[in-house]
């Protein structure tokens, strides 16, 4: 049998790591789903909450499109629905006219620690601890 070249080998990592990130999402939609989240959805949450950690902090939009798998346009109608549930505000950037802050509302708050333990088990089922490593 031939040696696998270096493309054949970089493009078995890259399928893996597709793979884990499905199943990953998979999981976090299953068990987000009664609370009428999905996986990006929290994952935007998240960010919001972490990046403003006291009520009334916000963050730029325009900040967080660097930090999640959705595009500008995905993301603002992600955190358009967002705000129809009630999760989040936005608002204007007074500076910026194209820029718009979202800042998580106390039921985003109050939301996103109620299911974060679902979300990190979730996580833990799939990916493991540390030292395991992604599950096959």
């Amino acid at each position: 049998m031939g040696a696998r070249t270096a493309g054949a080998r970089l493009e078995e990592r890259w399928r893996d790591i597709l793979s884990v990130h499905a199943r990953t999402m998979c999981e976090i939609d299953r068990a987000l789903h009664p609370h009428g989240l999905g996986a990006s959805d929290f994952e935007v949450l998240d960010l919001l909450v972490t990046g403003a950690p006291d009520e009334g902090d916000q963050c730029r939009v325009q900040n967080l499109v660097g930090r999640v798998h959705l595009s500008q346009s995905a993301l603002s109608r992600l955190i358009a629905r967002l705000e129809k549930d009630g999760l989040v505000r936005r608002s204007m950037c007074a500076e910026d006219r194209r820029g718009v802050y979202v800042t998580p509302t106390s039921r985003g708050r109050e939301l996103h620690a109620e299911i974060l333990p679902l979300q990190r088990a979730a996580l833990a089922r799939t990916l493991g601890d540390d030292d395991e490593g992604p599950r096959p």
